[in-house]
């Protein structure tokens, strides 16, 4: 058995972290198979993937089409009309560099000559059909709500023929995959945990401080973070704001932004620079650390006394929420799409 995996980015998010778990799995239950990764960039991703026993090759993803997405499309109103219009003839500018990525990818999945390629991203989604070799099926991984990304959902569709099943993280990805993907079959995977690894343990938070660059924080200070990409819906922002409230009232508490920009999407994520600017402006620069991405989060749970989960759109499942909660601390939730279904 040859698996090939297709991940469009080389950082680790929730959503690589929910590849390695499916490498890890793949390798424990089919101990014969052979593993191959293949990245649209390189990253730490790399050598986790290699950790685990699989061959990593990086087949890189233009600058240019790397930053093509539809993400600001989901406007309403006129603005939304003209930037449809700008997204397609930008991307129609972009069709000879999509055409000599196509070659190398299909180049590099000959020679990993899978019995099955598993698709962890909508780039990849869209890649995989096309350049699979003929006859190998396509799993595509859903971590996304497909109908909040209005262009790829009409390229997804037009690309389901080779496509053997999909499946979601959450049954609200199932719902939502499952109406504008029709034609699609789509079964119901939950994203997991190792419970073994993200488990409660002590660890000295004055360690975040560190890593923040801050001093460490006094006694009786209350840390509390968000563990996430820098992904503009990710809540960082409200995060902030709601620090400042509590700051102002409440007992006192130390917050912590742990993470960083891992897209190359336009438009699709903050920059370290404006969450740092709008700390400042709630009056919060020496309240809040910023720490970067951190290889192993469970460590960083532990050393939280509260995990803060802001997303301002639905989660598809809310990795962090499990994570954090394995490591046994409570955590502050936006009630929406998969996270909402951990508790309800």
């Amino acid at each position: 058995m040859r698996i090939t995996f297709l991940n469009p980015i080389g950082e680790v998010g929730g959503g690589e972290r929910v590849l390695l778990a499916a490498i890890r799995g793949a390798r424990e239950h089919l101990p014969g198979a052979r593993l191959d990764v293949v990245l649209f960039a390189g990253g730490p991703l790399e050598a986790e993937a290699e950790r685990l026993g699989a061959a990593v090759t990086v087949v890189p993803l233009p600058a240019s089409l790397a930053g093509l997405g539809d993400t600001r499309l989901r406007e309403s109103g006129r603005p939304r009309t003209l930037a449809r219009l700008r997204f397609g003839w930008t991307a129609l500018g972009e069709a000879p560099a999509a055409v000599g990525f196509v070659r190398r990818l299909r180049a590099a999945l000959r020679r990993s000559a899978p019995d099955l390629i598993h698709s962890n991203g909508l780039k990849t989604h869209v890649f995989a059909a096309v350049a699979r070799p003929r006859g190998v099926p396509v799993l595509w991984h859903l971590h996304d709500f497909l109908s909040q990304r209005p262009v790829m959902v009409r390229l997804l569709r037009r690309l389901t023929l080779g496509v053997a099943r999909g499946i979601a993280t959450s049954e609200a990805v199932l719902r939502d995959a499952e109406a504008v993907l029709p034609g699609l079959p789509i079964s119901l995977v939950l994203s997991a945990i190792d419970p073994d690894h993200f488990a409660p343990a002590d660890r000295d938070g004055a360690e975040l401080d560190r890593l923040a660059g801050l001093e460490p924080a006094g006694p009786g200070v209350v840390r509390v973070g968000l563990v996430a990409t820098y992904a503009n819906w990710k809540g960082q922002d409200v995060f902030l704001d709601a620090l400042a409230r509590l700051s102002a009232t409440g007992p006192p508490v130390r917050g912590y932004i742990v993470g960083g920009p891992i897209y190359a999407t336009a438009g699709s994520q903050f920059t370290r620079d404006e969450l740092e600017r709008r700390a400042a402006a709630n009056g919060l620069a020496s309240r809040v650390g910023f720490v970067p991405f951190q290889p192993d989060p469970a460590d960083v749970y532990r050393m939280l006394d509260v995990a803060i989960h802001a997303s301002t759109r639905p989660e598809t499942f809310g990795l962090t929420i499990a994570e954090a909660m394995g490591c046994g601390k409570p955590v502050v939730v936006s009630a929406a799409g998969g996270a909402a279904e951990l508790f309800t």
